[in-house]
């Protein structure tokens, strides 16, 4: 993507005005006040712009981390909330030393996917009270309160608000088809302020009156010896702030072309974001997926975006707040609700859910997850049945069969040797990965061998082998040793004998020499321990009897 600095500036001020309520709307939401939003969107959005790891990622309070805030308020006081959030910028900063935001890149793309339609379907039913002109009823669940503000306005019809909104969203995505470098979110704006100030539409409430002007920065809040009882909350902040940035950079980089992060790097930024904002009264900060997405959709190329965000929102703070407190929240709304449809990608989805059964399982349970309960669980419900279904399929492509040893026999034998030896031999070939996924399938068939007296056990095409595997492997063995059974075992890599001779395997076998390297070894001392055991005659001339065949 070429950098063009006039659209990073104007993708920079539509973002702004986009996270202007969101920001005054999540510092109030958290209990710390509407100046801790703004605080945040300034402070840590400049930072995490400088020093994290995307270019496209815009950084302030979000819903996600709101909803992890409102307990700690409750239970510690604002202090305990900055307290936490210095805390999670220490750990968070950890966390990138560790390097463990490339951790991040196992995350399968359903998950992924499935994240982002969620996130979508939450940013658009968050718009709804504001698109319909309703006050925003009480409640946590966004599908709730989305459905009270219907019923409210089914109630008492605000059919100005719609239009306004409504009109902004078809603006933004009809322009955006097109001229997609003009900014028509801008544009819709100032023109449904414009209308709304003109017509004098009381209907359609603005964003009101805006706090004036930072706090100094201060560390009056920091409680040392409360750093003990904040441990967990600053813990659970930093995991949030960590997931919930590196997945909306991943989502960045999937809306782009050429455009690739750095976890270890986005990790660093919010870090220190985090670290700073609590100085200046500041809430916990991470990436936001709806700002990122407004970033990235008004053709922002680089960091200068990120941070003319910041800037203006600091201008609007010290200077502009008038001007923008007449802004219609309906209006505001439109654009997010464009937002939300651009971030869905029809295609992609469609090719996700047509893959495979599981791919489309994943998805659906993320976005589901994402809308149902919140950001967190939603990522692990995804990790969780991704990784169960993975297992599943990895499992099943292990086999056990029983295969035909003759043709690996030293030496010539009579048909009526072939016979004997097909009698009381038994061969099996293990193919693929012998975990705990799926070893215990395996105890079950070598436990109901016929009645033989040696198992050929052909490992050369194990590919992996973890102390389950061994553990069934033993257990297997020593049920055929007690059934009067010898095992011999061929082909056992070198990678493998680590986890068989510590769960006692290799032990068992040596004991009575029975571990080969080919399996021709292992079928020699099978007929060897058969002629021992009386079953099959001595041999004692098979040399000239080869010899002789061989001429």
């Amino acid at each position: 993507m070429a950098r063009s600095p006039r659209r990073d500036l104007l993708a920079g001020l539509t973002v702004a005005i986009v996270a202007l309520p969101l920001a005054l709307g999540f510092g109030v939401s958290s209990g710390l006040g509407a100046e801790a939003g703004l605080a945040t969107a300034v402070v840590a959005g400049a930072l995490a712009a400088l020093f994290g790891g995307s270019n496209l990622q815009v950084s302030g309070p979000t819903g996600a981390m709101t909803v992890v805030l409102v307990p700690i308020v409750a239970r510690y006081g604002p202090g305990g909330v900055l307290t936490v959030g210095l805390m999670a910028g220490v750990l968070l900063i950890g966390l990138a030393v560790l390097r463990a935001g490339q951790y991040m890149r196992y995350v399968p793309a359903p998950v992924v996917e499935g994240f982002t339609l969620g996130i979508a379907c939450v940013i658009g039913l968050q718009q709804i009270p504001n698109a319909l002109g309703v006050e925003k009823p009480e409640g946590e669940k966004v599908v709730l309160v989305a459905w009270r503000a219907f019923v409210e306005f089914v109630a008492f019809p605000n059919w100005t608000a719609i239009g306004l909104s409504v009109g902004v969203a078809v603006v933004m995505l009809a322009g955006a088809r097109w001229k997609p470098t003009v900014p028509f979110s801008i544009v819709a704006v100032i023109a449904a302020t414009v209308i709304a100030q003109l017509f004098h539409l009381d209907a359609t409430a603005p964003i009101g009156a805006l706090p004036a002007g930072l706090p100094a920065p201060s560390l009056a809040f920091l409680d040392v010896s409360a750093f003990g009882s904040l441990l967990a909350p600053a813990v659970a902040v930093a995991a949030l702030a960590a997931l919930e940035s590196l997945l909306s950079a991943t989502v960045a980089d999937g809306m782009t072309v050429g455009q690739q992060h750095d976890p270890d790097k986005e990790l660093f930024g919010q870090g220190v974001a985090n670290l700073a904002a609590p100085l200046f009264g500041g809430v916990p900060a991470t990436a936001a997926i709806a700002r990122t997405a407004v970033n990235v959709r008004t053709g922002a190329s680089s960091r200068l975006a990120a941070l003319t965000h910041a800037a203006v929102l600091a201008v609007i703070v010290f200077a502009a707040a008038p001007l923008v407190s007449k802004v219609p929240l309906a209006a505001l709304a439109g654009v997010l609700l464009a937002t939300a449809i651009r971030m869905v990608e029809v295609g992609s989805l469609r090719a996700m859910a047509k893959a495979t059964r599981s791919d489309a399982v994943v998805l659906v349970l993320t976005a589901a997850a994402t809308l149902i309960l919140d950001l967190v669980y939603a990522v692990i419900i995804g990790l969780v049945v991704a990784g169960a279904l993975a297992l599943k399929a990895v499992a099943s492509q292990a086999r056990m069969e029983q295969v035909d040893f003759r043709p690996d026999l030293p030496g010539e034998h009579s048909d009526e040797e072939h016979a004997l030896l097909a009698e009381h031999i038994v061969a099996y070939r293990i193919d693929g990965p012998l975990f705990f996924a799926g070893a215990h399938r395996f105890l079950l068939e070598l436990s109901e061998v016929a009645d033989v007296k040696v198992v050929i056990l052909r490992m050369a095409r194990v590919t992996t082998l973890d102390a389950t595997g061994a553990l069934v492997l033993k257990d297997a063995v020593e049920k055929l040793h007690r059934r009067g059974i010898a095992v011999m075992t061929s082909g056992i890599r070198p990678g493998q004998r680590q986890a068989l001779d510590a769960v006692g395997v290799l032990e068992l076998l040596r004991l009575e020499g029975r571990e080969y390297a080919t399996t021709p070894e292992a079928i020699a001392g099978a007929r060897k321990h058969l002629e021992q055991a009386g079953l099959l005659p001595r041999t004692p001339h098979r040399p000239h009897r080869i010899r002789k065949a061989a001429r």
